[in-house]
């Protein structure tokens, strides 16, 4: 017998039941396990709720427990033990602290729990034990239990199987972004922002309403994070990145004020500072820092928070407020940042989510309760109906089912009577036995008939709803407006744009301002106020102190976020926004254009087309630009071939050898075009007679040149007859003509005359389109400008001489000529002496100078 026991016991050598395994293997196996227990059950909110477990539980706990927000606070401790007891077996200080933090209005957007005693402070002091201190859930907490008793969610099995707990809230708010959230699994991290309420649920209803909404469009709605100590977000682009991706830097700064006192001192106020900082640690790194000498001009801090924050920096006699503030923003917790992980269990798994994923998430949640919910009380209602319905059978056959009842010997042969003579179910049978002999007065019967009816109504409506989507979404709507207006509240924290958010643009003013490019390329704009009108004959002013031998060649009036296409005389392309030109005085030089874009020294600025859009494509496809060379070569190619802009810039067209680029215009291809000859002619014709090539190309002839020496002056294009033909010479004759003067010929020919050219005129060198709201810029070589009004100049014939527009001295000539918008300033006169070039000997001249 005892040999058999000891087979029995040593059935399996000892050395057999020893597995051997990989170590390496066995360590894989057991920290991945690991690992997604920590991301599963104890880092990681889910998404259609926001909360980890231990918070869920707790918020269950309290509501098993009762203590709902309309009962007694009941003990922290009770509280935490019953959660510890019945749903999360681990340490009571996590319990404990995981009820505090939602209970601190400093730590949640929207607290869920309503506490009372110590329960610590934004200083970092710790709350008073939990034998102290009392809780219960708050209003806004029972949201998010709201018709769990409704099977709305599914429940598991707790720790030993003896309850059951949910696996997710049945909320009616968008938890995860209205509270946010922030926790450290293994291999990963989440922080989530907490943003506005009301914000939130603007987001979603828009996005219900429109399944395909854009994240820009979402953000309309909700503008950004909005923390529970408010401040100020400082800067944009990591909120949008934050939204976008669902990764982001938010910078946040404390709401600091300066103030004057009494006498006399300056002081920093703050009322706010950023999410998560310790008030008290913060002002003692302050404190440090001054003491280190690292922050100077602060004689005093004073914290005088109450319930307020209230922070006092007493700024010295001599220093700059805004100076000391920019330093405590840059050197303490007054400014710091809050680094946005959008990360959250979705089916189980952690997925990085944008702001349209985590609407998304709650909204599918959101539906899934209701059709769940709606299913219950379907159910409910069902089986309601079905025992009304026994009940109105057993009232309409009263007597017979109570002598039924009354012939039987045991309930349950009654319970089979009423079955088989009325046709009841077991459920319809046992109700009726149960009935209460009030039940049968009259009044009580009609209350059950209009119960039955009230009930079908109600079926009826649960079944619509189960069938049609759209008015289970309107149920989520309605639902979500009604926690809008019971708990939405204004914004705390303010957002601010900071430098980096602002495009260049955003500082310069969009002004109309005055470019110039000299003969040697020197660059420089100017507002263009600083350039006033004189009267026809004046002296002009001082545009620019040139360099030796140099001249301003172009005048370029744009508003100072156009775009400018400059193309060389050796037919290159390049950009330029307006205010990327250094802004100079009147006087000044400029800079070298050289150093602003890479145009080769060689090569010079020719013609200029400022342009106030490179992305509108219709703008791009409608609009060509045509060039013209000294030759007389005419070009056209659509403006899309230059909206791309490249730092090294593009080929614009092919120039032969010994021609030069002269002019490039934009052009909307129905114009008509006007080109001038240095030797007095003009040509006009359709631009439609001119096919579009491809950038590279030649182009074709637009004029035939009077002889070797001569060349083309300019190029217009003319979109209405209201446009005057203005020509000018190059000692300061210039005259106005129809543009009916000019018979429209084949593109190609010798033109006609346009200025009579003489000895006392010179050759011609401007040709311009205007009209009588233009003035004229007219720069000559020693660098004098001059602006008139166009309107001061009477149209002449097209062969006359003209009259003069400036008065030059000695041999100096006229370099270059813009128009620019009138504008209605009184005349002036710019420069001391000019009042000599008396209007009136050049007004009384003016008829003798026209010449036919």
């Amino acid at each position: 017998m005892a040999e058999e026991t000891e087979n029995e016991n040593n059935l399996v050598p000892a050395e057999n039941r020893i597995v051997p395994i990989n170590i390496e293997d066995q360590m894989k196996a057991a920290y991945i396990d690991y690992s997604m227990s920590v991301i599963v059950s104890r880092a990681l909110p889910d998404a259609r709720d926001g909360l980890k477990p231990v918070h869920r539980r707790v918020l269950y706990g309290m509501l098993d427990l009762g203590v709902t927000s309309g009962k007694p606070y009941k003990k922290s401790a009770r509280i935490v033990g019953d959660v510890l007891g019945k749903y999360h077996p681990h340490g009571d200080l996590s319990v404990y602290d995981t009820m505090v933090r939602m209970a601190q209005n400093w730590s949640l957007r929207y607290p869920l729990v309503d506490g009372q005693g110590n329960y610590g402070s934004v200083d970092g002091d710790p709350p008073a034990a939990m034998r102290y201190t009392e809780a219960r859930l708050r209003k806004i907490a029972e949201e998010l239990l709201a018709d769990i008793n409704k099977d709305t969610v599914d429940f598991q099995l707790n720790f030993d199987d003896s309850l059951t707990e949910p696996t997710v809230l049945p909320t009616r708010i968008p938890n995860l972004l209205v509270n946010g959230s922030s926790g450290i699994a293994v291999g990963m991290a989440t922080n989530m922002a907490p943003h506005n309420l009301t914000e939130v649920i603007d987001g979603t209803i828009a996005y219900i309403d429109n399944r395909e909404i854009e994240i820009s469009e979402l953000m309309t709605y909700v503008k950004g994070p909005d923390f529970p100590t408010g401040g100020l977000i400082y800067g944009y682009h990591g909120v949008r990145e934050a939204f976008e991706t669902g990764r982001g830097r938010v910078v946040m700064r404390a709401r600091a004020e300066i103030e004057t006192t009494k006498s006399g001192k300056e002081v920093i106020i703050v009322t706010e500072i950023p999410y998560q900082v310790n008030k008290s640690d913060m002002i003692k790194r302050t404190a440090d820092l001054i003491h280190e000498k690292k922050i100077e001009g602060i004689s005093e801090i004073r914290d005088e928070s109450t319930k307020e924050i209230r922070i006092i920096y007493e700024i010295k006699r001599d220093a700059n407020a805004n100076v000391v503030l920019n330093n405590l923003y840059k050197y303490t917790s007054l400014q710091t940042s809050f680094s946005v992980n959008n990360i959250a269990l979705v089916k189980g798994r952690p997925m990085l989510m944008n702001l349209k994923d985590m609407i998304h998430e709650f909204v599918e949640h959101r539906h899934d309760v209701v059709i769940r919910r709606t299913k219950f009380e379907l159910a409910e209602a069902e089986k309601r109906a079905h025992i009304l319905e026994g009940y109105l059978i057993a009232l309409d056959h009263l007597d017979e089912v109570i002598k039924l009842i009354r012939a039987s010997d045991t309930p349950e042969d009654a319970r089979v009577g009423l079955m088989e003579r009325f046709g009841l179910s077991d459920i319809q049978a046992r109700a009726i036995l149960d009935m209460t002999l009030r039940r049968l007065t009259g009044l009580e019967r009609d209350k059950i008939k209009e119960e039955y009816a009230e009930l079908m109504k109600t079926i009826e409506y649960l079944k619509e709803v189960l069938a049609d989507e759209g008015l289970r979404m309107k149920i989520i709507k309605d639902e979500l407006l009604e926690v809008q207006e019971k708990y939405g509240d204004e914004r705390r924290s303010e957002i601010v744009h900071s430098a980096e958010d602002m495009r260049m643009e955003d500082f310069i003013d969009d002004e109309e301002v005055v470019i110039t490019i000299s003969h040697n390329s020197y660059v420089k704009r100017t507002p263009l106020t600083e350039y006033r009108r004189q009267g026809r004959g004046g002296k002009g002013a001082i545009g620019s102190s040139t360099r030796d031998e140099d001249f301003t060649e172009h005048i370029i009036t744009a508003s100072a976020h156009n775009y400018l296409l400059l193309f060389t005389e050796a037919g290159r392309c390049f950009w330029l926004r307006a205010f990327e030109i250094p802004e100079g005085s009147r006087t000044s030089k400029g800079r070298a254009l050289q150093n602003i874009i890479n145009i080769p020294k060689d090569e010079k600025i020719k013609a200029y087309i400022n342009v106030k859009n490179l992305k509108d494509q219709e703008y791009l496809e409608n609009n060509f630009i045509i060039m013209c060379t000294k030759k007389g070569t005419i070009k056209k190619t659509s403006l899309e071939a230059y909206s791309r802009p490249r730092a090294n810039g593009i080929n614009a067209i092919n120039i032969n050898e010994g021609d030069q680029l002269l002019e490039a215009t934009l052009t909307s291809g129905t114009s008509e075009i006007v080109m001038a000859l240095r030797s007095g002619r003009a040509i006009r014709f359709n631009e439609e007679t001119v096919r579009p090539m491809g950038r590279t190309a030649t182009g074709v002839r637009g004029i035939t040149l009077a002889s070797e020496t001569d060349e083309v002056v300019g190029m217009i294009s003319v979109n209405d007859q209201e446009t005057t033909v203005l020509v000018v010479s190059e000692k300061g004759y210039g005259k106005r003509t129809d543009i009916e003067d000019y018979r429209i010929t084949n593109r190609g020919g010798k033109g006609v005359k346009t200025i009579n050219v003489t000895e006392k005129t010179g050759e011609l060198v401007a040709i311009k389109g205007v009209t009588d709201e233009n003035d004229l810029m007219i720069i000559n070589k020693s660098g004098i400008v001059i602006r008139i009004g166009v309107e001061s100049l009477r149209v002449m014939g097209r062969a006359t001489q003209g009259v003069r527009l400036i008065t030059l001295k000695d041999n100096d000539e006229i370099a270059s000529i813009t128009k620019v918008d009138h504008q209605d300033e009184e005349e002036e006169t710019l420069i001391e002496g000019s009042e000599e070039n008396t209007t009136e000997n050049d007004s009384s001249s003016a008829e003798n100078e026209e010449q036919e």
